[in-house]
């Protein structure tokens, strides 16, 4: 016999009604749930949107509204482009360095692994003169409605030192 979880109410929710709250707030990011086996947000563009985010659990992304250049990086670190259309659906496995690029009037339903203890979330940043490595920021996401993304581009674009290129001397800018 399968045992239902206590008091546990199905979550029901209007996309369309959570992408007009956050293009009305200005926030990036509307945490739909976060259960121990599943995580579900919907995104708002963030047309600054530079770094590859390495995922350790497989994502499935929806393009509600507006189009994404997904970039992602090859086993042989080659930068690639897969454009998600409005009504489109990818599925990007966990250990690919992605990067969701979309303007702030598209929105994006993102549904994953709630990330297991001890999982790391890293974030990489990559010269855009010659390709090398600047940073990679890396901790644990315990809880997605904090924005972990904001965070590790504060700590990034803060830096200067980790915006400049040690191969080509290249200095990223910082787009705020």
């Amino acid at each position: 016999m399968l045992k239902m979880p206590p008091a546990f109410e199905m979550p029901n929710v209007n996309l369309d009604e959570i992408a007009a709250e956050l293009a009305r707030t200005g926030k990036r990011v509307h945490v739909l749930w976060q259960e121990p086996e599943t995580l579900a947000f919907v995104a708002r563009g963030r047309e600054y949107r530079s770094e590859f985010h390495i995922n350790p659990a497989d994502e499935v992304m929806y393009m509600l509204r507006g189009q994404m250049n997904l970039h992602y990086r090859t086993s042989e670190g080659k930068e690639e482009i897969s454009v998600l259309k409005e009504g489109s659906i990818i599925y990007t496995p966990s250990g690919i360095p992605h990067s969701p690029r979309f303007p702030p009037d598209a929105f994006l339903l993102v549904i994953e692994r709630q990330r297991a203890a001890g999982e790391i979330d890293a974030f990489q940043w990559y010269c855009p003169s010659c390709d090398a490595l600047l940073h990679e920021e890396r901790f644990a996401v315990s809880d997605y409605a904090l924005d972990p993304v904001s965070k590790a581009y504060a700590t990034f674009f803060d830096s200067e030192a980790y915006r400049t290129c040690g191969a080509c001397g290249t200095v990223m800018p910082d787009p705020r």
